[in-house]
């Protein structure tokens, strides 16, 4: 007893990719033709995105000034360090109120000062670099030693009028020196001429960018901070809605322009899979209308074939992956094709009382067999040796277990006609499996 199911079914490709769009506007480029192999993510229509790409490059500017926008916020509630260096002043105190542009500290990129003095009845080669130099400065009382950094090659004229030579001295800012002092020098028996402002090299000054009360402002005068770093909060509930206002609209920025450049990729249609171009309805110079315009391409996978087959509820026992499947089509006649079943699923339909399960069956040689073509298919269950067999038909199952009609002696004529019914005698009996046509006695 062989337990075999059989059915019908249409063939199908391993995998299958209807090329469409959303996009309107004209094809630019199809670098594929009719036949051809090509791989998952190649090119296949590239449509004009000139639009989408203005659309990309004003969301893009967008965020940028959302970004300004959110760390300037940041900032007027958490002023920062605009550049490294030591706090020279501070202007404010833990508790002060101040209103939006207020100096908050002054900040100095260098302790060294460099300051240019102006020595008159001297020449250029009475002085040189590395030279000593001894610095009054403002109303220190104790000099300040430093060194001459550079010469001038030529003189210049005091405001008096004297010819005078330039020469730049540096040295190390003696203490909170600002650019409010003046100072004056003497190298060697040269006197420089009058007092000379004092520039401080790299000096910021950091103002409040909102109003509200100082917060957490923790350096002194002298203290040493970084680029970006936080001084103290001016703290105000307007500050802070400013803020989460900046922060929503760069969240929102960020979102509009992800879309766009998400839009964008739509331009570019690519293959899903790997397979071969079996239709090409679009080509470039042609104008697509969104999911007006239909199929512009079919890609099929054609490494396999498969088929689902419907398989009835009293015979899906028989049935399980990786069973053998013979398989014929009207269309290749006198060829048989094997297949081996994939997979058996549980989602059954129902019709008219009856279940049935799809199994899947895949074919590797499929040969002169197309997408399409209708087959029939036997799946090869399992062999019964020598089973004792009889017709489906002449089980009864009315009763409470089923039952056969035995002939006895005399039940029938030479031509296995009933001649004597009284004869026949019924016999319960325990089934055991079937196909289409047997039912095993066991």
């Amino acid at each position: 007893l062989t337990l075999s199911v059989t059915g019908t079914a249409t063939l199908k490709p391993a995998d299958s990719y209807n090329v469409t769009t959303l996009i309107s506007g004209e094809i630019e480029n199809a670098p594929f033709e009719l036949g051809d192999l090509v791989d998952k993510g190649d090119l296949l229509f590239a449509l004009n995105s000139s639009d989408a790409q203005n659309n990309v490059d004003r969301a893009e500017l967008s965020v940028a000034q959302a970004q300004i926008a959110y760390q300037q916020a940041k900032e007027a509630l958490n002023p920062v360090a605009s550049i490294s260096g030591t706090i020279q002043e501070l202007y404010v105190h833990n508790g002060d109120s101040v209103n939006a542009g207020a100096q908050i500290a002054k900040i100095t990129s260098s302790m060294d000062l460099s300051i240019d003095f102006l020595f008159p009845y001297a020449s250029p080669t009475d002085f040189y670099a590395g030279q000593a130099a001894t610095v009054y400065i403002g109303n220190y009382d104790a000099p300040v030693s430093g060194t001459v950094d550079s010469v001038s090659n030529s003189t210049s004229i005091t405001s008096n009028g004297l010819s005078a030579v330039s020469v730049r001295v540096k040295l190390a800012n003696p203490g909170a020196v600002s650019d409010s002092f003046t100072a004056s020098a003497r190298i060697g028996n040269y006197a420089s001429y009058g007092q000379t402002p004092i520039n401080l090299g790299g000096a910021t000054i950091v103002y409040a960018g909102a109003s509200g009360t100082i917060q957490g402002l923790n350096k002194l005068a002298g203290s040493t901070v970084k680029q970006g770093e936080p001084l103290c909060t001016v703290e105000s509930a307007d500050a802070r809605n400013r803020v989460e206002n900046a922060r929503l609209s760069l969240q929102n920025a960020e979102l509009a322009a992800s879309m766009a450049a998400d839009s964008l990729d739509d331009y570019n249609i690519t293959s899903q899979i790997t397979g071969t171009v079996i239709e090409k309805n679009f080509k470039a110079g042609d104008k697509v209308e969104g999911m007006n315009s239909g199929s512009l391409a079919v890609v099929y996978d054609m490494s396999y074939l498969k088929l689902e087959m419907a398989v009835d509820e009293l015979d899906i026992s028989k049935v399980e992956a990786g069973q053998s499947v013979t398989i014929t089509a009207d269309a290749v006649e006198g060829q048989t094709f094997t297949g081996v079943v994939d997979n058996v699923s549980i989602n059954g339909t129902t019709a008219g009382g009856a279940t049935s399960y799809p199994v899947t069956i895949l074919i590797k040689d499929y040969g002169d067999l197309k997408p399409g073509m209708n087959v029939s298919a036997t799946i090869e269950g399992d062999r019964v040796p020598n089973a004792l067999c009889i017709p489906v038909d002449a089980v009864n199952r009315g009763s409470d277990k089923p039952t056969v009609q035995v002939a006895q002696e005399g039940a029938l004529d030479e031509n296995g006609n009933v001649v004597d019914p009284s004869k026949l005698e019924t016999r319960e009996v325990t089934l055991g499996r079937n196909d289409n046509d047997n039912i095993e006695i066991t």
